[in-house]
């Protein structure tokens, strides 16, 4: 077992060079390996998605890139890739591939939600809380974690202000493995770095992050047969509610069919969620209340399943929340305990009699899907949880079914297009 553990902490030989350049016809990007120096050694990446796996960090330095006149990301706007000694402000056991793209992806949610304090929490690339509110970075930090407590545990923390003093005692009461931040307030910093492991990392360009909202960068896939897959990077084409599209359509006998449009509240969470989706692997779902996720789904291979899955899991993180705020016992450590106390197993009842009252907390929240629905049925779904709006990108052969299910509902229920899909593999 002591050998098995020490594959965790062992650091993978970095075997790369430290340049590399693609060349697309006459266009030429050159990259250069980022290191650190930390504890007076030269460290790359610790590892990459597995400990038996070398890998390398490459920053865009020189070179930039037009297709069909559209121009790419230029060299020397690094944000993760450009990480310096100076910017790992605490290394802790220096940061893994997982790590910095956890980081990055946070950066790619983070970068249409510039207009409010905001945080996100990932964990295997993919954000299990996301808030943001005008009350400040605390409460923002507070939502995003209570809204997946149990998936929150051990994962990246990134928010898009200063990093201040109350935000860092919340992110002390739990463990984390990164807090990354465009700075720390100095009593901010001190707090963090009593947790000896936390990896603290300070990334200026957070703040400019709205710049990059439009621009596309090269999108590099690798096949297992050593092949690639270019694109271009997703671009997000809702940043204002007033983006969405009206959703409605026309039946084979010539009826305009059309849903409501979403009060500001229900738009401005509409918008929240499809900035947060950005960041999500499809085929996903996302239910947000109050400019904060209430539940994710991720990764599923039917839409229906998806939206079954995400309430699955709202309702279990809800009755989760409920069991540590009564008895600081997760939910699966009640349901053990409760077998053997007369007590806590009263309590469990209650809890989850109490969950399902309430079905999850889901109840006047909203829900964005980052395909469209092929049929009704996982909007049948959301709609007897209380959703009260939803967005999707629109143009399946049977909008006419999913546009009557939400006119259908009492109250009726708001409905918006995307006019994009917003798939992530």
């Amino acid at each position: 077992m002591s050998d098995l553990k020490k594959m965790y902490t062992a650091i993978q030989e970095d075997p790369f060079p430290e340049d590399m350049t693609i060349t697309l016809g006459s266009q030429t990007l050159t990259f250069k390996k980022r290191t650190w120096t930390i504890d007076g050694q030269v460290k790359g990446l610790r590892y990459g998605e597995n400990p038996d796996q070398p890998a390398a960090m490459y920053q865009l330095t020189r070179g930039s890139l037009e297709l069909s006149g559209v121009k790419f990301r230029d060299g020397g706007r690094g944000l993760v890739s450009a990480l310096t000694e100076e910017h790992l402000i605490q290394s802790g056991k220096h940061p893994g591939k997982t790590n910095l793209t956890d980081v990055d992806n946070a950066l790619n949610i983070l970068q249409y939600l510039s207009a409010k304090p905001a945080a996100v929490i990932l964990k295997h690339n993919n954000p299990c809380g996301a808030a943001w509110t005008n009350e400040g970075l605390a409460v923002a930090f507070e939502r995003a974690s209570l809204s997946d407590r149990i998936a929150a545990f051990g994962g990246a923390v990134v928010v898009n202000r200063t990093l201040d003093k109350a935000t860092a005692q919340r992110i002390t009461a739990g463990y984390f493995e990164v807090a990354a931040a465009p700075d720390f307030e100095p009593e901010a910093l001190e707090i963090l770095k009593s947790k000896k492991n936390l990896r603290i990392i300070a990334i200026p360009g957070i703040g400019n992050l709205a710049d990059y909202a439009g621009e596309p960068f090269l999108d590099v896939k690798s096949l297992m047969d050593g092949g690639l897959v270019v694109q271009f990077s997703f671009r997000n084409r809702i940043l204002k509610p007033s983006d969405f599209l009206p959703a409605q359509t026309t039946t084979k006998e010539g009826q305009t069919l059309i849903a409501r449009a979403p009060t500001q509240k229900e738009a401005d969470d509409l918008l929240f969620a499809w900035a947060v989706e950005a960041g999500v692997t499809s085929n996903s779902v996302i239910f947000a209340k109050d400019g904060a996720t209430v539940g994710i789904g991720t990764g599923e291979q039917d839409r229906v399943g998806v939206v079954q899955l995400t309430i699955s899991k709202a309702y279990t993180k809800y009755a989760d929340l409920l069991a540590f705020t009564r008895h600081k016992l997760s939910i699966y450590e009640l349901r053990a305990k409760a077998a053997e106390d007369a007590d806590l197993a009263r309590s469990l009842a209650e809890i989850e009699a109490q969950t399902k009252a309430d079905r999850g907390g889901l109840p006047g929240s909203v829900l964005v899907s980052d395909g469209f629905f092929p049929f009704r049925d996982g909007v049948d779904l959301a709609l007897a949880q209380g959703v009260t709006a939803i967005a999707q990108p629109g143009g399946s052969v049977r909008d006419f079914e999913v546009i009557g299910a939400v006119n259908e509902a009492t109250p009726q229920v708001a409905m918006v297009f995307t006019g994009q899909r917003s798939f992530k593999h």
